[in-house]
């Protein structure tokens, strides 16, 4: 990765319709709901009380993203919102924990990291992030799909464009990601307030208006000037296979629409899984079946 100070031209002329629970999106089939999963990290009850929630009132299965979220389709329309029984169904799972920023929680995360691998344990820099998003009031007007990613140093999500985020180059220093350049080096320690202040910046630097961008990369400049690779960046690695990997098991879902079948065989152990970027989930070792 190298710095690039090459701008999207990108002309906007509404604001991004990314679909929430509070802003369902009407699809053919019933209303469309998106979930954020904080680094794809999901608690096996949830799944459960998702799939439950999408048999009595959706089309049956929980869909997964490519940005490791989840869907639930074909969901009734009360005026075009959902009914309130709905979301109150929703909000019960634990994955609306806000409903002013839901649509902003969007943080990938190496799905493995913390599990095996990985130059650093990026759950708790993904935790203080999220957190840092919910406690700013302001960030709540980032646009729905601006896009978070950090990589533990793996390379697994470096080729992943994104907004704002971080390569982790040990277990106590990262390299920033802004758009399409990096930025400096800091403790990680740091990183969650520093990535929300960027975020800060890049919506004072948008203005306002349906006309504004979306994207760190389709303004003018970046936020903060550029800065060289670290000699420790990694190169970008290979997306997970499915299978048997280190620390779990990563399997593939066809279609990225879980059935109860799946969920059941999944959630079996009880444990918290990982949605991947790839259409899978990642089930820690000890858990699989």
């Amino acid at each position: 990765m190298t710095p690039s100070v090459v701008r999207d031209s990108v002309a906007r002329d509404r604001p991004d319709r990314c679909p929430g629970a509070l802003r369902p999106w009407p699809a053919d089939d019933g209303l469309l709901v998106r979930l954020r999963l904080v680094g794809g990290r999901l608690p096996a009850r949830a799944l459960r009380a998702l799939l439950a929630l999408s048999e009595r009132w959706g089309d049956g299965r929980v869909h997964l993203t490519s940005r490791a979220n989840l869907q639930v389709r074909g969901l009734p329309s009360d005026g075009g919102a959902l009914a309130p029984e709905v979301l109150a169904a929703i909000e019960a799972t634990g994955l609306l924990p806000s409903r002013s920023h839901e649509l902003v929680r969007n943080i990938m995360v190496s799905p493995q990291t913390g599990l095996a691998g990985g130059r650093a344990d990026l759950r708790g820099t993904a935790a203080g992030l999220d957190a840092a998003l919910l406690a700013r009031e302001r960030l709540a007007h980032l646009p729905g799909r601006f896009l978070f990613v950090l990589d533990d140093g793996r390379g697994d999500l470096l080729d992943r464009p994104c907004d704002l985020g971080l390569v982790a180059l040990n277990g106590t220093t990262a390299q920033l990601r802004v758009g399409d350049v990096l930025g400096r080096t800091l403790p990680l320690g740091e990183a969650a307030a520093a990535l929300a202040d960027l975020a800060l910046a890049f919506l004072r630097l948008r203005g306002e208006g349906p006309a504004a961008p979306w994207h760190v990369r389709e303004l003018p400049e970046p936020p903060v000037p550029p800065a060289e690779p670290d000699p420790g960046l990694p190169r970008a690695g290979a997306a997970l296979p499915y299978g048997d990997v280190p620390g779990g098991r990563h399997v593939g879902i066809p279609g990225g629409a879980l059935t109860r079948e799946q969920v059941e065989e999944l959630t079996a152990a009880g444990a918290d899984l990982v949605v991947t970027p790839w259409h899978g989930v990642l089930v820690p070792a000890g858990a699989a079946a």
